[in-house]
């Protein structure tokens, strides 16, 4: 009798066992159709499609592994900043570092200009918005053209225009993609925001944005366009480099052309609040500083993107201000510049 006993309560630990695998076979089953139903919604909502289903099976996976760290980053609650499912959830680390060619290898101390005319300044305001001044054009998408340094450099001189002239005015990146390709400048292979500026200055400016739109590849210089000018600059120079003050006073007066390390994964899904994260200084994407502040005690600096409105905060990002590090965080006041009206 006692072994009969033995015998069912080890059929009924076997039987709770045998259900408790079952159960968790079912439920990963039913994560794994959760989640390819989301990324299914994600690809209506972005536009995506998939050559083939193998396509379509390896970007699900790499889409499922983004999303499990996106939300164990945000559950983990310990940062000033939220992740989000954006444009490049389907997209490894990797791809998504490949997409931004700015060539800051390619800038030395040597060619950085010796001016700053804001080196004497004394005060600046506490916060400053540029777009509250105006001074900025609603956010631009570079797609998959590796030109971020024509939409930063087009940002900083939009910028002066209006400060010298009163008139935002949204100017061509696509002029400087295809007709800027002598030098270091190389379209969507990337390029330099000062360099941009050399070739603005000599083309004797540049065309509006609606006369010269947007395509996202490299085409042929439309010389008809090229010769109507909408806006243009007399100079450009650099900010010191290394120096966050320095950085300040120039942002405290026009919008600025910055480089910055956006390789991390961190960056690839940011989505608000002021970022702190982790990044190193191997420049490789140009943003534009259009501002700076303070949040619930940490100072940032306000950089407008060009990855679109559903990016970030509407296309911007806070990034920390006042770091330890001298170049600043993620590199922003490594290689800093502006042009001069």
């Amino acid at each position: 009798m006692a072994s009969k006993t033995v015998l069912n309560i080890s059929s009924l630990a076997l039987l709770h066992v045998f259900g408790f695998l079952a159960f968790e076979a079912n439920a990963r089953t039913l994560e794994d159709v959760s989640m390819k139903e989301r990324h299914e919604q994600w690809m209506t909502q972005y536009g995506k499609v998939y050559t083939d289903s193998y396509e379509k099976e390896l970007r699900s996976n790499i889409f499922k592994e983004n999303v499990q760290r996106i939300e164990a980053f945000n559950n983990a609650g310990n940062k000033p900043y939220k992740l989000g499912i954006n444009q490049f959830a389907d997209l490894t680390n990797e791809e998504f570092k490949a997409r931004n060619r700015f060539k800051g290898h390619m800038c030395s101390n040597s060619t950085r200009t010796p001016t700053f005319k804001y080196e004497d300044v004394s005060s600046v305001p506490a916060s400053l918005d540029w777009r509250q001044k105006g001074a900025v054009t609603p956010i631009k998408d570079q797609g998959q053209c590796g030109c971020c340094w024509a939409f930063s450099a087009v940002a900083a001189t939009e910028g002066i225009t209006k400060l010298s002239t009163g008139k935002l005015i949204s100017l061509s990146e696509q002029e400087l993609v295809d007709c800027d390709t002598k030098g270091v400048d190389q379209g969507c292979e990337g390029g330099l925001m000062d360099d941009a500026f050399k070739f603005i200055m000599q083309n004797k400016g540049l065309n509006t944005e609606s006369k010269y739109p947007y395509k996202g590849v490299d085409a042929t210089c439309n010389a008809n366009a090229e010769a109507k000018d909408a806006a243009s600059i007399k100079g450009f120079e650099d900010v010191p480099a290394n120096s966050e003050s320095a950085l300040l006073k120039a942002v405290a007066n026009q919008p600025i052309s910055v480089a910055i390390d956006a390789s991390g994964s961190e960056f690839q899904f940011y989505s608000s609040g002021v970022f702190t994260g982790s990044c190193g200084t191997e420049l490789d994407h140009g943003v534009t500083a259009v501002g700076y502040g303070s949040d619930g005690g940490t100072k940032y600096w306000l950089v407008k993107n060009s990855w679109g409105e559903q990016w970030g905060e509407q296309g911007y990002i806070r990034m920390q201000r006042d770091v330890a590090a001298e170049e600043g965080l993620c590199g922003i006041a490594m290689q800093a510049s502006y042009p001069t009206a």
